[in-house]
């Protein structure tokens, strides 16, 4: 063998080698490849995590006391999310959460239910409801004693009885005040406020 044919094995082995290196390193994953993987998953994980939630809310919000389902008395929801009155009375003398009803036209519907919930067991808390129009008739109605758990509550509208016309609604207003706690501090949650016919 002379020194060309030794040139051209040792050529020949090398080219071997780094063209089965090639395709090795070809075969593996680049960052490109697992940035767009690794994307695409997450993208997906979020996706179906978003509509489990947006499920579960739905279900949440379909069910009313003892879990049975509200079928078709939902009429309108105001307010779907919870929300809380922190009250301290020094110096105010009254906590409020309104809502805003834009001439909302009530008439058709018969009923206001909502969830209560008082953060402090010990404490004894009483809930003025509100409803004003834009007459400026006012009437409100009083709920004593808020659990510490939740509890749903459903008043008639007739209930309401300085009210006589309902077609023109200003305002909702659920109101802690001064002199109907025990304590000077607390919060009482609401939840789940809807109009039933």
């Amino acid at each position: 063998m002379d020194k060309k044919d030794i040139y051209e094995h040792l050529a020949k082995i090398y080219l071997d080698a780094s063209l089965k290196r090639k395709n090795k390193t070809s075969k593996a994953p680049t960052f490109k490849n697992l940035f767009f993987i690794s994307f695409a998953v997450i993208f997906l994980l979020v996706i179906s995590l978003g509509l489990s939630l947006t499920k579960n809310k739905s279900l949440s919000l379909a069910k009313f006391e003892n879990n049975q389902p509200l079928n078709n008395e939902l009429a309108l929801l105001l307010q779907p999310d919870i929300v809380k009155i922190n009250f301290n009375f020094d110096p105010a003398k009254k906590e409020s959460y309104s809502l805003y009803l834009n001439k909302l036209n009530v008439a058709r519907f018969k009923a206001l239910g909502f969830s209560l919930k008082n953060a402090d067991y010990q404490d004894s808390v009483t809930l003025r409801i509100e409803f004003n129009n834009i007459f400026n008739e006012r009437s409100e109605v009083y709920i004593k004693d808020i659990s510490h758990k939740w509890q749903h509550y459903k008043i008639p509208l007739s209930d309401f009885k300085y009210i006589s016309d309902w077609s023109e609604m200003s305002g909702l207003s659920f109101i802690v005040e001064e002199w109907n706690v025990k304590g000077k501090k607390g919060i009482v949650y609401i939840d789940n406020v809807r109009l039933l016919k």
